[in-house]
């Protein structure tokens, strides 16, 4: 994340550190997959709200039904071979608002889409304007942030119910909140086989008490580590992890890192770049792209 507000607030963590350490014997952690659990019958409610080709490629503007009732925005990028394509789910970031969106991922995409897989990018609950300082409270994050998890899932049965795709080639990347929440994902739906996880940090409570405070943070923080990272990265069933951290991040310190990606299954690949939280350097974006190519298309 990368809101000005954070810098404040980075002395309160001291003691939200020292809280989360006191409160680790009364988490209950991980949660079991049931609490992620929906009813996938129900229609997608697939619409298309713009559509464009471009060499080859053809680009629908869509929203489709949530769970909880509400519509997901995203892009769907279709690429020509009619069969036996691949399958990327995209999640972005809370960061720089031109790319707090699915937009974050449009060159990624693109590039899949031109390598012959589906790629789809969706809009997290954090793309809405303000959310992090004026529409997300303490009292809901942990159920909105399951309601997260399963909007994902629900992404998933969209992006495999596009064309030609392989069931079997279907892979996730996500960028800070979107590694994060792709990480609790990689424990509850075996769907994805393949996951790149960019600068998500080990504790959700750390990054929500940047802002609005809890009336009590020890429960607050108790409660919340139910869901962080390391619970679901260990139970996963994946084939294969690649994780991309900064050096000179501001939000994810190098233990956290390290927490975080020690946490997965092997085999795992780990980068460290010189770069900042966003990893918008060319090296993080042509290592992302080869590891992409080699697992959804070892033949090529």
């Amino acid at each position: 994340m990368t809101m000005s507000k954070r810098h404040a607030l980075f002395a309160a963590l001291l003691c939200v550190a020292t809280l989360a350490r006191a409160d680790a014997q009364t988490a209950s952690g991980p949660l079991p997959a049931s609490a992620f659990a929906y009813d996938a019958s129900k229609p997608l409610d697939v619409r298309i709200t713009g559509e464009t080709q471009h060499d080859g490629i053809l680009t629908r503007e869509i929203t489709f039904a949530s769970p909880s009732g509400q519509r997901i925005r995203g892009e769907v990028l279709l690429p020509k071979n009619p069969e036996h394509r691949g399958a990327v789910l995209f999640v972005h970031w809370l960061g720089d608002p031109p790319t707090t969106n699915h937009t974050e991922f449009a060159r990624d995409a693109m590039v899949v889409a031109q390598h012959g897989s589906v790629a789809l990018s969706i809009d997290a609950m954090w793309a809405q304007p303000d959310w992090y300082e004026k529409l997300r409270a303490p009292q809901t994050d942990f159920a909105n942030s399951i309601r997260q998890v399963v909007d994902l899932r629900r992404a998933l049965d969209v992006l495999l119910a596009q064309p030609g795709v392989d069931s079997e080639r279907v892979a996730y990347v996500g960028h800070d909140f979107g590694a994060m929440y792709g990480a609790v994902l990689s424990g509850v739906d075996p769907r994805p086989k393949w996951y790149v996880l960019m600068a998500g940090n080990a504790s959700f409570s750390q990054w929500y008490l940047y802002g609005a405070q809890p009336k009590d943070k020890a429960a607050f923080v108790a409660q919340m580590a139910q869901l962080d990272p390391a619970h679901y990265l260990g139970r996963a069933t994946a084939r294969a992890f690649l994780f991309q951290f900064a050096r000179n991040d501001k939000y994810v310190s190098a233990d956290s890192a390290r927490a975080f990606w020690e946490a997965a299954p092997l085999p795992r690949g780990v980068f460290l770049y010189d770069a900042d939280h966003s990893l918008a350097i060319p090296a993080a974006f042509a290592d992302r792209m080869a590891w992409l190519e080699a697992q959804l298309n070892p033949s090529s």
